[in-house]
């Protein structure tokens, strides 16, 4: 690799694979392991980028294993999703896709060799006498059964592996160190009895392994060299590294941690965003104001500004928030450069304009994308009657306005001509209708042929007789406190309850009627945009507002 810009977790892995490492001659293997009881957030999303990222720099391989060692929360829907939203970003696992539980038998056995090692024994200590028995800083922990004979806890542990006893009653435990002011040590419990159908398995199983004797097993059989995990797991790594040291598996992976991500304006709490789905107050996992890879998918964000997010927030071993504003930042970038331009009418008024003679058509050339010397020009038709944003009239300005209003300066017609506003027509409650206009001919293209300079603003606009109607969503952060997962906080009560808005009757130009998922558009003046890939149908058009133009990010 590249000396440059290398972040603490290569450096680590160059010392592994230099002369005389622990890596010396090895292939960098790392793996992604997560639980299948959820869909995959953004936060997940940075730790798998590390994974399968810093294997494809070394020329290695990364496998995708499911940990499947709790049964109680587990969905073949969430494995389905997690392959899904691996595969959108660009990363693939090859033929090294994995079940944590394709090692229950093994580790069931490995934990008798612990038992036969005189490193673990079976425990009755019920769950509060577990806690009461703790010990604190200077108190050690204590077990009664820490000293039950080898033999005994052989036989208990098979029983209880064939069910012969109520949960709760028994619990395999490692003999490490009660003392110990980590309280990971403290001769942790390794197997708990469960009676509940696993996903898999069935009822093959009524004990289970905890993930911190399951998981450094499962690293060690697939032949990990570097198992990267988030900093939440550094005091539980002497752990990881007694497993692998005190049974005869073949390999000896490296743990390694970094910080997790943090972003204001949302939570990454799978529990919390679960909530938010089944008492309703979003759409589903892919609504687009999740955090969630398919909810940020469907809202119109590509997997490069995702990636692109991700990679330039670098690899941190302490604990930062990043802003949302940076992650739309990274969106409106990649989109900028290649979304197709289109205009959209989204709040529509009628504009006539009452000197274009009437029943004339013509088709005008305008860029799809300035940025993209290849992507060319689209021909739009412009007649008489225009739809333009209501906003964009007002009959009486207020300071500084330089759109239309009576008596006010010519603006341009996006690609078209400029325009004078002569007046509105008016319904009997004094609301208005319609907004009259008149135009210079010799003003093609929008630029005076006289060379006069003009004072007005640039407006887009749809020809109301050969446009296509559609449903807008435009939607702004989900919570409107900074720091909602914040513990002092109840996370509910900071939701943003103008999140969503939800535009009907929008005014679109005629070639969108045809645009389907994943399509993106920046709507001229409006934003980045993209159909929806749930409502969008042919005749009921939904476009989602990924992003809106302005970048609120300070670079």
């Amino acid at each position: 690799m590249e000396e440059l810009n290398k972040n603490f977790i290569e450096n680590f892995i160059d010392e592994d694979l230099s002369e005389g490492g622990r890596c010396e001659g090895m292939r960098v293997h790392t793996r992604f392991p997560p639980e299948p009881n959820g869909y995959l957030h953004i936060g997940h999303c940075k730790a798998l980028i590390i994974d399968f990222g810093t294997a494809e720099k070394y020329g290695g391989i990364c496998n995708l294993r499911m940990d499947d060692t709790n049964p109680a929360k587990e969905d073949t829907e969430y494995v389905d999703a997690i392959q899904e939203d691996i595969h959108w970003l660009g990363f693939d696992w090859g033929d090294r896709f994995f079940y944590g539980s394709d090692y229950f038998e093994q580790t069931y056995e490995y934990a008798v060799e612990l038992i036969k090692k005189g490193l673990a024994y079976v425990c009755e200590l019920t769950p509060e006498q577990f806690k009461e028995y703790r010990g604190d800083v200077t108190k050690p922990a204590v077990s009664p059964y820490r000293d039950r004979p080898i033999e005994e806890s052989l036989d208990l542990f098979n029983r209880m592996k064939n069910g012969e006893f109520p949960e709760g009653k028994y619990t395999l435990r490692a003999k490490i160190d009660l003392a110990s002011g980590n309280f990971n040590m403290r001769d942790p419990v390794l197997y708990r009895i469960r009676y509940i159908e696993h996903h898999r398995q069935g009822t093959k199983w009524c004990i289970f392994p905890m993930y911190d004797f399951a998981h450094p097993i499962q690293d060690a059989l697939e032949g990990i060299t570097h198992s990267l995990c988030s900093l939440e797991y550094e005091d539980h790594r002497p752990l990881y590294d007694w497993v692998i040291n005190n049974v005869s598996v073949p390999s000896k992976p490296r743990q390694i941690e970094f910080a997790r991500l943090g972003i204001n304006y949302t939570v990454l709490s799978k529990r919390k965003l679960r909530r938010l789905v089944e008492e309703g107050r979003v759409s589903g996992w892919d609504d687009p104001r999740m955090p969630t890879l398919c909810g940020l998918r469907r809202r119109g964000y590509t997997a490069a500004s995702i990636r692109n997010f991700c990679e330039r927030i670098g690899v941190a071993k302490v604990p930062n928030t990043v802003e949302y504003a940076f992650l739309e930042h990274c969106l409106r970038e990649d989109l900028n450069e290649h979304a197709q331009r289109a205009m959209a009418v989204l709040k529509p008024i009628k504009l006539t304009i009452t000197n274009y003679p009437e029943g004339q058509s013509e088709e005008l050339e305008i860029e799809n994308n300035p940025n993209d010397p290849e992507a060319g020009v689209r021909k739009v038709s412009f007649s008489r009657e225009l739809w333009i944003e209501s906003e964009d009239f007002l009959e009486t300005p207020v300071p500084k306005y330089k759109r239309l209003y009576p008596g006010g300066p010519e603006c341009r017609l996006k690609g078209a001509y400029l325009i004078t506003c002569t007046g509105c027509v008016k319904d009997e409650n004094g609301n208005v209708t319609e907004v009259l206009a008149t135009y210079d001919p010799d003003s093609r293209g929008g630029d005076p042929a006289d060379g006069r300079k003009v004072k007005g603003a640039t407006i887009h606009w749809v020809d109301a007789n050969n446009c296509v109607d559609a449903e807008v969503r435009q939607y702004s952060n989900l919570f409107s406190d900074p720091d909602p997962d914040a513990a002092d906080k109840d996370f509910i009560s900071c939701m943003n309850p103008d999140s969503l808005e939800i535009l009907t009757g929008c005014k679109l130009e005629k070639m969108l009627e045809s645009a389907v998922a994943p399509a993106h558009f920046q709507f001229l003046r409006m934003g980045y945009f993209c159909v929806d890939n749930r409502d969008s149908a042919p005749g009921h058009l939904v476009f989602n507002r990924a992003v809106a133009l302005k970048d609120s990010f300070k670079k």
